[in-house]
């Protein structure tokens, strides 16, 4: 293994122990012979794990995926899916449609089994949505442009790790979110090991880290956001000038190295008020902040709230409930901020720039 190999598996390594996951919604499914389920698009990746019966999945108006036990699919955001179990007496007999809007599923104390027709079952499988992310809204699988699609075979851990899921959601007992949140990322690792070369490059699917240098930079900010974090100390982990950096940060993320920094800060502060003790001067030092005000500032642009009300907002948000909230109208006004910043890297390529969340 050369150098190269070496550094890029320890950014994934560190990279993989910051990435959160969650699940938004998640169930059984049963489809009979002669029905179709069909998803309504969402604004986050889709989860579909097939535990028995054969049949397709179709994306969009993409060619339908011939699917069997063990087979495991993550569909884009933004794609509307279809899963059928064809009738095989022919004469194009017209699938019966079962419609699922995940958002006006709710997950509740007893599980909510979807069973599309009344005869046994053709199919049994795992569906749901979930939610991945480094810092506030991050996500690695928001430049998905096509499904993944790994065939396991003779192998149920991913059945077991999904029904224990479905078991946590049952249960609603404490720790529910954390033991959710573990479950899902093992999921995700073992599909990510799966997904990777034997030359240990950045997989396909994981389209922000495709480029190993600013993946490295990026590895540097989730494993210390508190650290004093600049355009020059970030470049140089990247090995790469400043000007070409933040426009390779910036090709890779959506979003520039601040905005970045800026989001990784906030939920690092956040885990930290949800243990208390500190006050917001410590805080601010730890987000790696020079005034509380700046802190106070960022943390508003954020979350849409101050970081002194933000513990009663968590105790008010329903235990139940995970679906996300939509973006704030200020994380929407920092997107388009961030665009002019890209617009200001390119002109003043050649300056000192330094990073200011």
């Amino acid at each position: 293994m050369t150098f190269d190999q070496i550094t890029c598996r320890r950014d994934l390594e560190s990279l993989m122990t910051d990435l959160e996951v969650s699940a938004v919604r998640l169930t059984e499914c049963s489809v009979s012979t002669g029905w179709q389920l069909a998803f309504a698009a969402t604004d986050v990746p889709t989860i579909i794990y097939i535990c028995s019966g054969a049949g397709r999945v179709t994306i969009d108006d993409g060619a339908p995926i011939p699917f069997g036990r063990h087979m495991l699919i993550v569909a884009p955001p933004h794609a509307a899916i279809r899963v059928d179990v064809p009738d095989d007496r022919g004469g194009g007999v017209t699938p019966r449609v079962m419609h699922i809007n995940w958002r006006s599923y709710h997950t509740t104390r007893a599980r909510q089994r979807l069973e599309a027709g009344s005869d046994e079952s053709a199919a049994l499988l795992i569906c749901g949505c979930f939610r991945a992310s480094f810092g506030v809204s991050i996500d690695p699988f928001a430049g998905l442009s096509c499904a993944i699609v790994e065939q396991f075979n003779g192998t149920v851990e991913f059945e077991c790790r999904l029904k224990a899921v479905l078991a946590e959601l049952d249960a609603q007992q404490v720790g529910m979110r954390a033991m959710i949140a573990a479950l899902l990322k093992q999921v995700l690792i073992a599909l990510l090991r799966r997904s990777s070369s034997s030359t240990d490059r950045w997989p396909g699917w994981f389209v922000m880290l495709r480029d190993p240098q600013i993946a490295r930079a990026f590895a540097e900010m989730c494993s210390r956001p508190g650290a004093p974090h600049s355009v020059h100390t970030l470049s140089r982990t990247a090995g790469l000038s400043r000007s070409v950096f933040m426009m390779r940060f910036a090709s890779s993320f959506g979003i520039s190295p601040a905005a970045a920094l800026r989001q990784l800060r906030m939920r690092f502060a956040a885990k930290m008020m949800s243990r208390g003790g500190l006050s917001i001067k410590q805080l601010a030092h730890a987000a790696g902040y020079g005034s509380p005000s700046s802190f106070v500032r960022a943390f508003r642009q954020t979350y849409g709230h101050a970081p002194m009300d933000h513990h009663a907002m968590m105790l008010e948000f329903p235990k139940h409930e995970t679906w996300p909230p939509e973006p704030r109208v200020a994380q929407r006004r920092a997107a388009q901020q961030d665009e002019s910043l890209r617009s200001a890297a390119r002109e003043h390529c050649g300056t000192n720039l330094t990073l200011t969340p």
